[in-house]
């Protein structure tokens, strides 16, 4: 592999996750240098996700483990040309087994981007690499690429000061490289929406539509169908003289039967997390404790629920719409609800003021 390369770690053989970390740098610095979104096929997507996922266990926000940060430092980066070694098997990026979409795939993250790079460690001393997002892929087991990745990418992997939770089966059940990738930009843009002019759309996605109708009906549309079935956030949009708001949206279910049942469940909290926050106009202060009383305990979120059907019923006996209460009046009818239905409990015998305190 190179005598003037250093291997410091090996990793290999992790179980599969059912959602990966894409920490920002990496997304900015790789999939969407200068606002463009590189062409990457999706084997080569598919080689990326499962490099995550093998990080997965090693990964960390710094400002939350700043010992694992300098640990970091002292295996990566106190030398050039430092690598890791990873192994894949071959089917997960080619479930069909087609060599030669694996060694494509490989052969387009060798060559793309490739160079040298430069970091700087934690006492300040430049450490510089060479290569593309992965180097001298071989087939040394039957079965498995070997290559090296570079501490340089390495660092943007599993360094992850801010990062988008993504769903690892996207590159397997979304066939279309542009929509997998559109989906990865869709968990960047504002809850609110964003508008964007066609050209915009065009020069960032490498696409060449000459009208707003022709860009909504032959992109957006099957974009819109695949995230709505495969993914977990997917979008409305509207076209406004020649420019189009792409609004984003969580989704209900998920059409991928190897989805674990844990994991459903936390999406089916934060879809339903975010329609309450949308529809009673939650600040972020108010919603950070609200959800996080929410998603804390099985038994809080029944209550919750319990108190919000009582909440609808009562609203509809008086005639009022619902989401006449915003923000923290909202807050107030549910906390109230829940104090009248926590008091009749066998619990506030013991512990009179034992309720979840949501506001």
């Amino acid at each position: 592999m190179g005598q003037d390369k250093v291997i410091r770690k090996i990793f290999e053989n992790s179980n599969q996750h059912d959602l990966i970390r894409l920490g920002n740098k990496f997304v900015d610095d790789f999939l969407f240098e200068d606002n463009q979104i590189a062409d990457i096929p999706i084997n080569a997507l598919r080689v990326i996700f499962n490099i995550v996922s093998l990080l997965a266990s090693d990964q960390f926000r710094p400002q939350d483990h700043p010992k694992q940060l300098s640990l970091f430092d002292q295996e990566f980066e106190t030398d050039n040309n430092v690598f890791a070694a990873m192994k894949i098997k071959n089917t997960k990026i080619s479930p069909s087994g087609s060599t030669k979409q694996v060694i494509d795939a490989y052969e387009f993250l060798t060559k793309f981007k490739m160079g040298w790079y430069k970091s700087t460690n934690c006492q300040g001393k430049e450490i510089k690499t060479y290569g593309g997002l992965i180097s001298t892929p071989s087939y040394d087991q039957r079965g498995y690429t070997t290559f090296l990745i570079s501490s340089y990418w390495l660092k943007k992997l599993m360094i992850i000061p801010e990062y988008n939770i993504v769903l690892y089966n996207l590159v397997y059940n979304i066939k279309n490289n542009k929509h997998v990738l559109f989906a990865i930009w869709l968990k960047k843009i504002p809850n609110a929406g964003t508008l964007l002019k066609l050209s915009t759309f065009n020069k960032k996605f490498g696409l060449n539509y000459k009208n707003t109708k022709d860009f909504c009906t032959k992109f957006l549309n099957p974009a819109r169908v695949n995230l709505d079935k495969y993914n977990d956030l997917s979008f409305n949009y509207k076209q406004e003289s020649g420019s189009i708001i792409i609004i984003p949206y969580y989704t209900k279910t998920i059409e991928d039967q190897e989805i674990s049942i844990h994991t459903k469940e936390n999406l089916e909290i934060k879809y339903r997390l975010n329609y309450l926050q949308k529809r009673y106009g939650l600040s972020t202060n108010d919603f950070s404790n609200f959800a996080y009383h929410y998603k804390k305990m099985p038994t809080t979120r029944k209550l919750i629920e319990n108190a919000y059907k009582e909440f609808i019923s009562r609203t509809r006996s008086q005639n009022v719409k619902s989401t006449e209460y915003q923000g923290s009046g909202f807050l107030k009818q549910i906390q109230s609800i829940i104090i009248e239905f926590y008091g009749a409990s066998k619990a506030a015998q013991s512990i009179p003021n034992g309720y979840p305190k949501i506001m």
